[in-house]
């Protein structure tokens, strides 16, 4: 096997928690849902699948240059991907105001544009690219198969976990408004939940002795 299944349930864990975390990907995946339907909120996960893409070729290549190069990268990835985690636990927790299930004022745009629209969104989502830069490389075994391989893998059970959640999302977005919107109390509870999921896993990581990389 590439990777191990401690490590492929530790980055699916990661990206369950990251994707259920309100961000740009949702809020955009969830507005144009509400407003286009749901055929527009599946092509525009298409455009989010692409950049998904994108990042992973990137982070492959890359990972194996740092650690290949400078070793102590490693502990360095870990404690800015465990402070990231904090930030979002403590900005999760603080967050008020408009709901993820309010819909926006987005024009009706053709299928091409709702594609690069979510691959745009995507790409610059700053929690993406701390997930592939900082987060990923802890579940990789520096002593287990080549590096690019792993990061590949754990790439791949990454963006299964974050399509298949952002899929059920865009196909209810319009449920979810209309009840959460009835109980807004659900969305404090989410909020604290999720909140709780992120601060966990930072303290996961910070605990965790990393592998010395092979030289």
């Amino acid at each position: 096997m590439v990777i191990g299944a401690a490590a492929a349930a530790g980055i699916a864990t990661v990206a369950l928690g990251l994707v259920l975390t309100p961000g740009p990907n949702m809020l955009y995946l969830v507005s144009r849902s509400i407003t286009q339907g749901r055929r527009a909120g599946l092509v525009s996960l298409l455009g989010v699948a692409a950049g998904f893409g994108v990042y992973l070729a990137a982070a492959s290549a890359g990972i194996a240059s740092v650690f290949a190069a400078v070793p102590a990268a490693y502990l360095a990835l870990k404690i800015a991907g465990a402070g990231y985690l904090l930030y979002l636990a403590v900005r999760t927790l603080r967050a008020g105001g408009r709901g993820v299930f309010e819909a926006r004022d987005l024009p009706v745009e053709p299928p091409w544009r709702l594609f690069t629209a979510g691959l745009t969104t995507n790409l610059l989502n700053p929690k993406i690219a701390v997930l592939y830069v900082a987060l990923l490389p802890q579940f990789v075994d520096p002593a287990g198969a080549p590096v690019w391989e792993q990061s590949l893998a754990l790439g791949a059970v990454q963006i299964v976990v974050a399509l298949t959640v952002n899929a059920l999302i865009v196909c209810s977005a319009a449920t979810l408004a209309r009840v959460l919107g009835r109980r807004p109390s659900w969305v404090r509870v989410q909020r604290w939940v999720m909140g709780g999921v992120l601060g966990a896993l930072a303290v996961r990581l910070l605990a965790e002795r990393a592998p010395a990389p092979a030289q």
